[in-house]
């Protein structure tokens, strides 16, 4: 494909990506609006967000490099809660140790990003050795740009923090061209559009996803602290039984955390593993314990709206 020089210098033109919101160091809008961004992930939008910091503030407090480092990360789960506040979390991340190569223990890295800058992290070792003497706290004490706000499990093979880091900036960044083409209640009564128009965009080849309402909901036993939200996952491999006009799909992993605002990681309100939607409501999930790594098998039913692109 031939780009004109302007466009070279510009490729988001092509790609469909711009910046929604933008903060600085102290966490302040520069850019852009924060109800562009949640109007944006309402509709389905995907979402990376931009920083930039230095390798001896961030990577290694050690080293004399004090190059600047820019870093575009991809947040797969975008959630939507209450109405108007997003967050995005990584779902696909091993932890790396910049610029040569993976951290010293294989984990996932999920990331938590919320719209005012404030960040979480919950690591789920994958090496089944158990995490001792871990300290507690913050432990990251060569880093004058890290805060912690608390942490937890740190003793176990799922510690998470909640923490800022005082980023250069913060970009925002949006891919918004998702149509919704059906929305259903849990009981599959039909709000809006039809399975006919999901199915014939799947069925040219138009990627697929779908975003559940409260889908998080039964990580806590207290109704009260549920603050309602949805939650966004793209999909992969879809099916339809064309009798039972039935649309099933299997979603790329999940990552679910108790809504609140500002999001958090805390103990014991969290999971990960993969979950398969329905048109009628139906979601079958197989979940993983992130302090066992065992998989439980469950099913709950939601409301959801479908997009395609």
């Amino acid at each position: 494909m031939n780009y004109s020089a302007e466009e070279s210098l510009n490729p988001k033109c092509k790609q469909g990506w711009s910046c929604a919101y933008a903060l600085d160091r102290e966490r302040r809008p520069v850019e852009g609006n924060v109800e562009a961004l949640s109007d944006a992930i309402r509709r389905g939008a995907d979402l990376r967000i931009y920083t930039e910091f230095r390798h001896n503030e961030h990577i290694d407090t050690a080293s004399t490099n004090a190059e600047l480092i820019r870093e575009v990360a991809d947040f797969r789960i975008t959630y939507l809660v209450d109405g108007h506040w997003v967050a995005g979390i990584i779902n696909l991340r091993q932890p790396v140790a910049l610029p040569d190569g993976f951290g010293p223990r294989p984990s996932m890295s999920f990331f938590l990003y919320n719209q005012d800058g404030s960040q979480a992290i919950a690591r789920p070792y994958l090496d089944g050795v158990h995490a001792r003497d871990r300290p507690a706290g913050n432990d990251h004490p060569a880093m004058s740009k890290y805060h912690l706000i608390d942490s937890w499990d740190q003793d176990t093979n799922a510690p998470s923090s909640n923490f800022l880091y005082d980023f250069d900036l913060y970009r925002f960044l949006v891919r918004d061209d998702w149509t919704e083409v059906f929305s259903h209640t849990d009981e599959a009564e039909v709000l809006f559009g039809s399975v006919d128009a999901l199915v014939d965009a799947f069925a040219s080849g138009c990627e697929v996803k779908v975003g559940i309402r409260n889908l998080s909901a039964d990580l806590t036993n207290e109704p009260a602290r549920v603050v309602p939200h949805e939650v966004f996952v793209q999909c992969g491999s879809c099916y339809y039984y064309t009798e039972q006009r039935l649309f099933i799909a299997a979603s790329q992993p999940v990552v679910r955390a108790l809504p609140a605002i500002p999001m958090k990681y805390g103990s014991k309100d969290w999971d990960f593993g993969w979950i398969l939607p329905r048109s009628d409501g139906h979601v079958a999930r197989l979940l993983v314990d992130p302090l066992t790594l065992k998989f439980h098998r469950s099913q709950a039913r939601h409301a959801m709206r479908w997009f395609v692109r």
